[in-house]
């Protein structure tokens, strides 16, 4: 089979299919399709429900959950025990800025960016 055959007999195909629309088309006949019309406010509706839906279920909560820590690095104060993004556990001895410094360990201390701070919980003072 040739080359040439793969292309013109498709073309043939759909050039006999647009005759037949012609036809149809001329005839006035009405197909299903045709009866249902362009759908209007109501073809609208299932991509409002989804970014509905979607809006629900996925961006108001990052909103909440990046207010909520963002509330809680400014917040932060000396003597916090915090976690950072690797796992390293700490307590902050100062604060400049968006640079915090954390005591990890006995004369160890790490400066860390404020985002890099995951989890804070304050220090409950011995009575």
């Amino acid at each position: 089979m040739r080359i040439r055959n793969f292309v013109t007999i498709p073309v043939v195909l759909a050039t006999a299919a647009l005759a037949q629309d012609a036809a149809e088309t001329a005839g006035e006949t009405t197909s299903p399709a045709g009866c249902l019309g362009t759908g209007g406010i109501m073809g609208l509706l299932p991509i409002l429900a989804m970014v509905a839906i979607f809006y629900f279920l996925i961006i108001r909560p990052q909103q909440k959950q990046s207010k909520k820590m963002k509330e809680m690095r400014e917040a932060m104060q000396k003597g916090d025990s915090v976690v950072t993004g690797g796992g390293i556990h700490g307590v902050i001895t100062n604060l400049k800025g968006d640079v915090v410094t954390v005591r990890i360990a006995d004369s160890v201390k790490i400066d860390v960016d404020k985002s890099a701070l995951t989890v804070i919980v304050k220090e409950i003072s011995a009575q």
